[in-house]
């Protein structure tokens, strides 16, 4: 049987992109991708690049502060945000220029088209045109949810940070994962007054306790106002009329709920939270949860199963049910980090054209929050790796000479989990600035299985913060 391509590629991020033209330039297969919205997908269009572009932004601030006490004069402006916004859409349309060079040069034809699955072979685009592949993949990616709340759609979530027309003066983020902290840190160093509802008991959640403890402890003394065991209950315009009236019963799910929300349809918001207080916050932002794109695809109807969140279900080559179909990245719902779809791209793109079948590996994988101060981590966090076996835990906690000479309280961590029968470094844990380039170099290390007198056997490097990761001698604890 004769097919148009030999892989067609469904969804235009970092995963799909790089199995395309690593298909098509070094293995010579005729290769075509759909991609509906932005080539460059959730990681360069509106997640990892254009976050790490608004940390960036917003520690500005504490640099001017720091100077001071280093001697310079330097005053405080304020922050323009269109001049920002301006610059940062204009790197987007250079980085989205790039993926799609990088196709084109490697001989994929792209269709800026919807692509819905019509069986084992074949895909429909919006545009009307079917076409057949041997092999279809699914790199479709994630979006942010909204919580089943009434009036939900008049909150905005993470996709819609970057686009807003100004910033407001108070803002309401919801949740307490990766998205939440770090969006909290941002606006707060970008003159935003923040608050911030976690229902759990700690934010972070699945991270090292006591590296997300010194996290939730540093932006408390930074001015965030993060309420952990705290939810909303209500939310409304907050216009007198309906301070007092009942909230609409209807679930945000019935809600009409735009594409994209500029932050202005209605104005200043009302909020119930669990512990009674009601509040107004210029922008309410939800950072619940994402879940993965794949409503409406047609892939339960040729046969590929999908998991309780929509998630696509793949054996370790990355193969569904359907064995012509594949899928990759946050749409499986197994590691969701750019790097690893990657990975698995390049994964699919061995075992199914190069002859090569190689199984994804999940295993100690280094990764990184850009809180302020940030996060890196790798392996097993404390409580984890208590539960797996008898471990030595090797931590630190101190002032930053950066930071301490200029008068500030903050505090970093370095911490090392240690398995006591093998020596094996399970786990290391970060919390310092610039944690994410220490914890990509010390990943190396735990990666190759270093032991804990491996770590120790290494001269530091002195006066930095990371030296502390290879002159802890003594236990912390012991289990």
């Amino acid at each position: 049987m004769s097919f148009d391509y030999d892989l067609f590629v469904i969804g235009g991020g970092s995963g799909g992109v790089r199995a395309a033209r690593v298909a098509a330039g070094e293995h010579g297969a005729k290769v075509a991708l759909a991609e509906i919205d932005r080539y460059g997908g959730t990681c360069v269009i509106r997640g990892c690049v254009p976050k790490k572009l608004m940390v960036f932004a917003s520690e500005f601030a504490d640099s001017v502060d720091q100077a001071r006490a280093y001697g310079w004069e330097l005053g405080h402006g304020p922050f323009d945000w269109q001049t920002f916004r301006k610059n940062l859409e204009g790197e987007l349309d250079r980085l989205e220029e790039i993926y799609r060079g990088l196709l084109r040069n490697s001989g994929v034809t792209t269709y800026d088209a919807r692509a819905r699955i019509k069986d084992a072979h074949t895909v429909e685009l919006s545009t009307g045109e079917t076409i057949s592949a041997k092999h279809i993949l699914v790199a479709t990616g994630g979006y942010p949810v909204r919580p089943e709340l009434p009036n939900a759609h008049l909150g905005i979530v993470s996709d819609d940070i970057f686009h807003l027309p100004e910033l407001p003066k108070s803002i309401l983020i919801v949740g307490g994962g990766y998205i939440a902290c770090e969006f909290a840190c941002i606006l707060h160093g970008l003159g935003v007054e923040v608050t911030q509802y976690y229902r759990g008991a700690q934010i972070l959640r699945g991270f090292d306790g006591e590296a997300r403890g010194l996290i939730a402890e540093q932006m408390r003394e930074r001015g965030i106002a993060l309420h952990t065991g705290t939810n909303i209950v209500d939310m409304a315009p907050a216009d007198q009329e309906r301070l007092h009236a009942p909230v609409e019963e209807a679930s945000a799910l019935s809600q009409p709920v735009p594409d994209r929300n500029d932050g202005t349809n209605g104005g200043p918001l009302w909020v119930k939270a669990t512990n009674g207080e009601e509040n107004v916050f210029d922008m309410v932002m939800f950072a619940t949860g994402r879940n993965p794109s794949t409503a409406d695809m047609g892939l339960e109807e040729v046969g590929v199963t999908l998991g309780r969140r929509g998630e696509v279900e793949v054996d370790e080559y990355s193969q569904t049910g359907v064995p012509s179909i594949y899928a990759i990245g946050d749409v499986t719902d197994r590691v969701n980090l750019t790097p690893v779809a990657i990975r698995e791209g390049m994964a699919f793109v061995r075992t199914v054209f190069g002859g090569e079948p190689t199984p994804v590996d999940h295993d100690l994988i280094p990764s990184a929050i850009f809180t302020q101060p940030e996060m890196g981590t790798i392996g097993l966090s404390e409580e984890d790796a208590r539960e797996q076996e008898p471990v030595e835990i090797y931590c630190t906690s101190f002032k930053p000479m950066q930071s301490a000479f200029a008068g500030w309280s903050d505090r970093v961590l370095m911490k090392l989990v240690v398995s006591k029968e093998t020596r094996k470094v399970l786990g290391c844990h970060i919390v310092a600035p610039n944690a994410a380039e220490m914890i990509q170099l010390a990943g190396i290390a735990v990666k190759m299985g270093a032991t804990k007198e491996d770590f120790d056997r290494t001269v530091a490097v002195h006066p930095t913060m990371a030296e502390e990761i290879v002159t802890m001698r003594a236990a912390a604890r012991r289990s």
